[in-house]
Order: C-alpha cells, then sequence, then structure tokens
C-alpha cells in the first residue's frame, strides 16, 4: 500500500519515512507523482495549514496522503515565527536565511529566556477528504549561535529538553524518537496502522 507524504522537501520525506519505516506501507512524494501542485499553504494555523495539505492532496492524486506542518514558536517572540516559520525572513527563505532572522531578532534575550516550542501537526486523509490530525510538541531553547551539520531548518539553533545538544548535533536515531514530528507520527501510526489493515496492506 503506498502513502503519499504531500511535501517535496527531500530532509522532511526522508525523516518521515525513517519514522514509518516499520509499517507495511511504500511512502513516495510530490516527486513521485506527475501534475500534483503543492498546496498553498495560507491558513491562520500549523494544523489548518497541515490538514488543507492531505485533503486537497488526497483528493487530487486519489490516494491516503499524509501532510505535516510545523511551527517554531518562541516564547519571547509571541510565538513568532509560528505558522510562518518556513517563510521567516522571505517567501523563498533559505534554512540559514531564517536563523539568521531568528537570531536577529533574539539579539541580547539571555539563554533562559529563550524557551521555545517546535508544534508539528499531521494530517492523514483519504481521496474521500476524511481525514485525522494529532499534534507532537518538543520544547527546548534557542542558543545564540547554529551548532551541527545535521537536521534541518532551525534544528542547529535548538536544543530540546533534556539534551545538551542541538537537533543538527544529535543522531537522526535520537532526534527520530524524541522530535515534535516523530510525537506526532506515533500517533498517527495507529490512524496508518488502520488504513493498511483495513486495505490489506
Amino acid at each position: 500500500m503506498q502513502l503519499l507524504i504531500a511535501t517535496r522537501n527531500r530532509d522532511k520525506l526522508k525523516e518521515i519515512a525513517a519514522i514509518l519505516a516499520d509499517l507495511d506501507l511504500e511512502v513516495v512524494s510530490l516527486a513521485d507523482r506527475k501534475g500534483l501542485k503543492e498546496v498553498v499553504e495560507d491558513a491562520p494555523t500549523v494544523r489548518d495549514n497541515a490538514i488543507k495539505k492531505a485533503v486537497e492532496t488526497a483528493k487530487a492524486a486519489k490516494m491516503l496522503t499524509l501532510a505535516d506542518d510545523t511551527g517554531l514558536e518562541v516564547d519571547a517572540l509571541n510565538g513568532e515565527p509560528g505558522v510562518r516559520s518556513a517563510r521567516y525572513a522571505s517567501e523563498k527563505a533559505s534554512y540559514h536565511e531564517n536563523n539568521k532572522k531568528l537570531l536577529a531578532a533574539l539579539r541580547g534575550v539571555q539563554l533562559e529566556k529563550r524557551t521555545a516550542a517546535f508544534r508539528c501537526v499531521v494530517a492523514i486523509a483519504d481521496e474521500n477528504g476524511l481525514v485525522d490530525a494529532v499534534e507532537g510538541i518538543c520544547n527546548g531553547l534557542i542558543i545564540e549561535d547554529e551548532r551541527g551539520g545535521g537536521g534541518f531548518g532551525y534544528d542547529p539553533l535548538f536544543i530540546p529538553d533534556g539534551q545538551v545538544k542541538t537537533f543538527g548535533e544529535l543522531s537522526p536515531d535520537v532526534k527520530n524518537r524524541i522530535s515534535h514530528r516523530a510525537k506526532a507520527l506515533q500517533k498517527a501510526w495507529a490512524v496508518l496502522s488502520r488504513h493498511v489493515r483495513e486495505h490489506g496492506g
């Protein structure tokens, strides 16, 4: 059984595929399916974006689709960048440009006040638009310089609670156990397992 991941982001796809590796599913992405467009992420919350992406893509592809949206919510910035995390510096911003803008916004803020949380919502929709959505949250701190070449996005700036290394420094195995996306996908596991059972795997 195939599961379409509504993304062209190779980093995100690799992470999702690794976390779902034990499920009897073949994971494919938008890059594997001709004629499928990326859904415009213009909803007001990460939850609404994830649901919109899952439902619209599932209907267009006529297959089970998983979409996620993630926001980094920084307490000292009143929850920003939040829903605009991927487009914080500009619409086509690179990871580094977003990180640079975040560090500039937090200049002068003491480390203990740089608390933040990654919020990930995973939505799973079938071709009829029936959708389930689950959420994972990972709390931590934003440090003052990028550390580590692993992960992607804001990972080199984020130390999850209980760790001394950033997501950029932690191994993929550790990150894929404790991250916001891992927590959301763990909750999504039951939904996906049900689909696999119903459709014969």
